[in-house]
């Protein structure tokens, strides 16, 4: 066996040797050098193409019986990022870093050192190009599994990686090009510190965003968003390590620092939307001057109401009663007396509940609010069943269409610019 490889030897360093005879005499005068190595640099390509083309053929052939993605959905996404294609060119060219020595000896030996620090610089992109498809493999994996939020903290843990490894693969190439140590230039990286931090400054904010909102699991892709500070509300259609993009509902795109997801205040209406509920909390204005005790004749008129007709019978009897206790019961002021505006919004309360796009789990209210210069605010809370914008703003109106045509009917007056006193 060793003969036989002294054997191979000496038929490689033979024809290395005619080679080298053969390209002295086409090359000019003082560029034998530069021929050497770019015929050296050719057969050497040759060869890696050729071993890097038998290798991801056995790899790919191999990972065809992993393909069901049932089965094996890890095995599937490091195909799809072409992982095995890096470990194919890997595994070729350290074959030819072994090789290159053996085969090209003696009199073209001045330029190992040239084609050793080419191989290495090789195998340093290579390595770096199976990280980031590695990466992309983990990203995909996770969307296959559909799970937003550990897809949200790879994604920030893989761009910064990605920045990182830019940084550090760059420091390990030109370590190998020009035969540095590389703990020279590691050393000489503690005394600028403070700038790497200023200028991955945004970087480290965008992976701690990212992580945080992972874990915390209170925003994903996807999510209908309202941001009060950039005045935004759209969804999300990107979170990555230094930006987020939002689909705005007028078809513009925001984009806003990634870190801001962790300063500002966000609104998310999604639950909202997952819910199929949203809420309506809107006020109606009415004049203080029209508000007034309702006398026996508009409270029998108000009778032919049926949604109050109980509740106006039930007051008049406890008022009816109270009043027999009362001196002076005939002066109106004496004792409780109904009002417009109080029958008014038992009225409205009743319409609410009684509206079947109204939720009829969720908080339904009718509140009088602070008097303002305006008026007074009467305010409706109430959730509709239905979180489509469009129907919602269709029901919203149909509700207030209704309560401020209503209102005429108790004699209030609606507050609006220029309205007689």
């Amino acid at each position: 066996m060793k003969e036989e490889i002294k054997d191979t030897k000496s038929f490689f360093q033979e024809i290395s040797e005619q080679l080298y005879i053969y390209v002295s005499k086409i090359s000019p005068s003082g560029m034998e050098w530069v021929f050497h190595i770019i015929v050296k640099m050719g057969l050497l390509i040759a060869i890696f193409l050729l071993l890097d083309f038998v290798f991801k053929l056995i790899i790919n052939y191999v990972f065809k019986f992993f393909r069901n993605e049932n089965k094996f959905p890890v095995l599937k996404s490091v195909y799809q990022s072409r992982i095995t294609n890096s470990v194919a060119h890997f595994i070729a060219l350290s074959i030819i870093g072994s090789l290159h020595e053996s085969i090209f000896v003696g009199a073209l030996e001045k330029t190992t050192v040239f084609i050793h620090r080419s191989v290495n610089l090789g195998l340093v992109l290579i390595l770096a190009g199976m990280l980031y498809r590695s990466l992309s493999g983990f990203r995909s994996y996770f969307t296959i599994q559909q799970d937003y939020y550990k897809v949200m903290a790879i994604n920030a843990i893989s761009e910064t990686v990605k920045i990182l490894g830019i940084f550090v693969f760059t420091i390990v190439s030109i370590c190998v090009i020009f035969g540095i140590k590389g703990t020279t230039i590691v050393g000489s990286l503690g005394a600028i510190t403070a700038v790497l931090v200023l200028v991955f400054r945004d970087t480290i904010l965008g992976f701690v965003t990212g992580i945080h909102v992972a874990t915390s699991k209170s925003l994903k892709v996807g999510d209908w968003i309202g941001i009060p500070k950039y005045n935004i509300e759209g969804n999300i259609l990107d979170i990555s390590l230094l930006t987020t993009k939002i689909a705005n509902f007028d078809k513009t795109i925001s984009s806003i620092p990634t870190y801001d997801l962790l300063t500002t205040e966000i609104k998310n209406l999604q639950v909202m939307s997952e819910s199929n509920t949203r809420r309506i909390k809107k006020s109606i204005f009415f004049n203080i001057n029209s508000f007034k005790f309702l006398n026996n004749e508009e409270i029998e008129r108000l009778k032919e109401i049926n949604l109050i007709s109980d509740y106006l019978n039930d007051k008049t009897s406890e008022i009816n009663q109270e009043k027999e206790s009362i001196q002076h019961k005939d002066k109106v002021i004496n004792g409780r007396q109904l009002t417009n505006v109080g029958v008014f919004r038992h009225y409205a309360q009743r319409y609410l509940e009684n509206d079947a796009e109204i939720d009829k789990e969720s908080t339904i209210m009718v509140r009088q609010l602070e008097i303002t210069t305006q008026g007074l605010p009467m305010e409706i809370y109430c959730f509709t069943n239905d979180s489509n914008w469009q129907r919602f703003e269709q029901i919203q109106a149909d509700i207030f269409d209704h309560l401020l045509v209503a209102s005429k009917e108790f004699d209030l007056q609606i507050m609006q610019i220029g309205f007689p006193k």
